[in-house]
């Protein structure tokens, strides 16, 4: 038997199918090419919004996470990568069934066999365990099971993503309502004193100091602000039933938010780009073992062009006639191997085997543009932050400044020495200027969640070693 099963493995190794060279894998990324630097940095908290010390925030975040039907898909997807795992083990260990058949059969009594039988309809029982196992020697099963728990960690990380994205488009949604919330006050405030130069036109009609021209331009420019408040109230409308939908509500849950003050954000910022970057975005991480899902998807490929060695065996009982079935003469059992050689498939296995090296290629491709897109993210956010301060400050001389032009506007139009135009130019510009100032504040909250959610929102790399992709061993 030894002999036997060692002259097939000789043979089938001297006549496996050929296998073609690839082609030149992709190159993946690395830090130097990218610029990163190693330094210290204080990466965001997994519940980084809470900095911002707003309660109705925290609840909102607390209710999206929970009920979000975003989370549900990325969880199923995760239980699925789970089984999958679970699927592709099972190669790995024997395989043991439970097997009866029964067929009623008529005997020719010009074959083999003799009277009484031949002629006759007799009953054929079987009654037995039934064991395989495939001796994986070329590692094809291994290489399932490894794509599989490489898929399973990237379900994983994409989990981790998933909430990120959920929490980053959460903040933010609520972030435009609270400016919008802000930018109603503003157009309320130049309402009013729209309102106040629309009485003071009307009072130097009434004196003969201005004409129905004047007045009108004043009852114009009331309206106008009346009509942005409106759509302001559009907009509040439309920003809460974004907010409830992220959090997986009906639109009354939206109807409860009110404005609120918000404390500035703190926290270091990065001088640049950090090389440990890579590790604490879930969506890089997941790229990164999707890659390697596809590294031994080609090993598998690879290992079709060998034989297939399964051992068989059955143990149990076989007789004709269900009386016959259990007794000692009726006892059977059997061991042996099975070798099955691919000589000619019509080209499948080469190009089952390029399809998988098209996708490793695809799976480093995605790996790259995903790493690009993280420091991209990182780089413009670090940049808005910097650079925010300095214009605070301008947009700070900015507003004082047309808010003095205007008040100098007014008191010239009461004394009788200038005229509306100037008014009516000042007030737009004091409407203007203040809007830039809360958009300027809200912004502050706007880069500071971007760089959390850039730098992977409170995502912990794995205590091991994440597996770069393979660029050079796939093809």
């Amino acid at each position: 038997m030894k002999r036997l099963l060692s002259t097939a493995l000789v043979l089938a190794l001297s006549g496996c199918a050929l296998m073609e060279p690839g082609p030149t894998p992709v190159a993946a990324l690395d830090e130097a090419k990218l610029g990163l630097t190693a330094q210290a940095t204080a990466w965001p908290e997994t519940q980084w919004w809470q900095r911002y010390g707003d309660s109705q925030l925290n609840t909102l975040m607390d209710e999206a996470l929970a009920n979000s039907p975003s989370m549900t898909a990325a969880q199923a997807r995760l239980a699925k990568a789970n089984a999958a795992v679970g699927t592709a083990r099972a190669p790995l260990l024997p395989r043991v069934d439970a097997d009866y058949s029964l067929t009623r059969e008529h005997l020719s009594s010009d074959y083999i066999y003799p009277a009484p039988l031949g002629g006759s309809v007799v009953s054929d029982n079987r009654l037995a365990l039934d064991f395989s196992y495939e001796l994986d020697f070329w590692g094809k099963n291994r290489s399932r099971l490894q794509a599989a728990v490489s898929q399973q960690s990237a379900a994983q990380a994409d989990a981790q993503a998933a909430r990120n994205m959920l929490a980053s488009a959460t903040v933010r949604a609520y972030l435009n309502l609270q400016n919008a919330f802000a930018q109603r006050d503003v157009i309320k405030r130049v309402l009013t004193q729209r309102e106040d130069v629309l009485s003071l036109t009307r009072g130097r009609y009434s004196a003969g100091l201005d004409t129905q021209v004047e007045v009108k331009q004043a009852e114009s420019s009331l309206a106008a602000g009346r009509v942005e408040l409106t759509q302001n109230e559009t907009t509040l409308a439309q920003l809460r039933n974004q907010v409830a939908a992220l959090v997986g509500a009906g639109p009354q849950r939206g109807q409860s938010l009110v404005a609120v003050s918000l404390t500035a954000p703190g926290g270091g910022v990065p001088d640049s780009v950090p090389l440990d970057l890579l590790g604490h975005r879930p969506d890089v991480v997941a790229a990164r073992w999707r890659a390697e899902a596809a590294r031994h998807q080609i090993d598998s490929a690879r290992a079709e062009f060998y034989p297939n060695v399964n051992l068989a065996a059955f143990v149990g009982f076989q007789a004709l006639g269900t009386g016959n079935l259990l007794g000692a003469a009726s006892r059977t059992a059997g061991i042996g191997p099975a070798v099955t050689l691919p000589i000619f498939h019509g080209g499948e296995l080469n190009a089952n085997l390029a399809g998988r090296r098209a996708d490793a290629d695809l799976a480093v491709s995605d790996y790259n543009q995903t790493v690009l897109d993280a420091v991209h993210q990182v780089a413009d956010a670090l940049d808005g932050l910097r650079l925010l301060e300095q214009e605070k400050t301008q947009q700070h001389q900015a507003r004082e400044a047309i808010e003095a032009a205007y008040e100098l506007a007014v008191n010239r139009y009461k004394a009788g020495m200038g005229n509306y135009l100037t008014v009516l130019i000042a007030q737009t510009g004091v409407l203007t200027q203040a809007r830039l100032d809360t958009d300027l504040r809200i912004r502050a909250y706007q880069l500071d969640a971007n760089l959390a959610n850039a730098l992977g929102g409170g995502y912990a790399p794995a205590p091991a070693t994440q597996p770069a992709p393979a660029t050079n061993s796939t093809h």
